[in-house]
């Protein structure tokens, strides 16, 4: 008996989920459909234009001669001739990642003190709390490339532009991030610690500290990576990096350099993907890197 109205309630549960499941897919649906109506997007026009992307791919795979591949760089089709911007280039480079790294650095720095204030469970006031979640809102509402753009008509070309336009959006996104884990800690360590006579900074140094921290390298060191990512985007409009690069040579239509230079950023991004993959499992997880 008791296995038949199991059996009964479990497959009402079955099928009321399977209901939710169509209904929300086809509310989805609708609305994918819905939004692609009203931004006029068409398939037939992707579909059209697409070969004319692989036809410029195609522009910017270097000549390359193999009998000449290791030749002077004043010879056409060797890796030399292809590469004569490099030593423009890996400096951009190294700045591209230096200011990813600064960025980053000083927005987690920032972005714990903020988010130890933001947080529910720490008893900081209401005032404070809800004051320091719109402005970091606001920060993260509005996308890196258009704080790119307001710096560089400010401060001029440079890399200033790109590292306050990281550092901005970083905080606001970091802070929203380590708050939320921080509410999703357990309050039972702080609970233990307020029967012993522990203040507000004790508790959360003791108590919540320890536990949030591995969420908070976590997504530092995602950040990083989605730093530098981005400011090889910011350098288009000016604000530093090898990005301005790239920029100038699609503008100039230097095909070869456009590959030289995309390489180059795809090189360092698996590179630092690899190592702050490493350092996260060793930080993290105390495994060796």
């Amino acid at each position: 008996m008791q296995n038949t109205e199991f059996e009964r309630y479990y497959q009402q549960i079955r099928g009321r989920q399977k209901r939710d499941t169509v209904l929300w897919s086809l509310v989805l649906l609708a609305l994918y459909l819905a939004s692609g109506t009203i931004s006029e997007f068409s398939l037939t026009t992707v579909w059209s234009s697409l070969p004319h992307f692989f036809d410029y791919l195609a522009e910017t795979v270097p000549v390359l001669h193999w009998k000449m591949l290791f030749a002077d760089g004043h010879t056409e089709g060797s890796l030399a001739y292809w590469g004569y911007r490099l030593h423009i280039q890996l400096p951009l480079i190294w700045e591209t990642l230096n200011l990813a790294l600064a960025a980053t650095i000083l927005s987690v720095i920032v972005a714990v003190i903020l988010a130890f204030l933001a947080a529910d469970n720490t008893q900081s006031p209401v005032a404070v709390r809800y004051a320091i979640r719109t402005a970091v809102a606001f920060l993260r509402t509005m996308p890196e490339l258009a704080w790119a753009v307001m710096f560089v008509m400010a401060f001029g070309i440079g890399v200033i532009p790109g590292f306050m336009a990281l550092a901005l959006h970083t905080i606001g996104s970091l802070t929203k991030l380590f708050y939320e884990a921080i509410e999703s800690a357990s309050d039972k360590p702080g609970r233990g610690l307020a029967s012993c006579g522990a203040g507000p900074l004790q508790r959360m140094r003791f108590a919540l500290w320890p536990q949030v921290k591995p969420v908070f390298l976590s997504y530092s060191f995602m950040r990083l990576e989605v730093n530098f990512r981005q400011s090889t985007i910011l350098g288009l409009v000016g604000a530093g990096g090898i990005g301005q690069e790239l920029m100038t040579n699609i503008k100039l239509d230097r095909y070869d350099q456009v590959s030289m230079t995309m390489l180059l950023i795809i090189v360092v991004v698996s590179l630092l993907d690899t190592l702050s993959g490493r350092l996260r499992r060793w930080v993290v997880e105390g495994k060796a890197a």
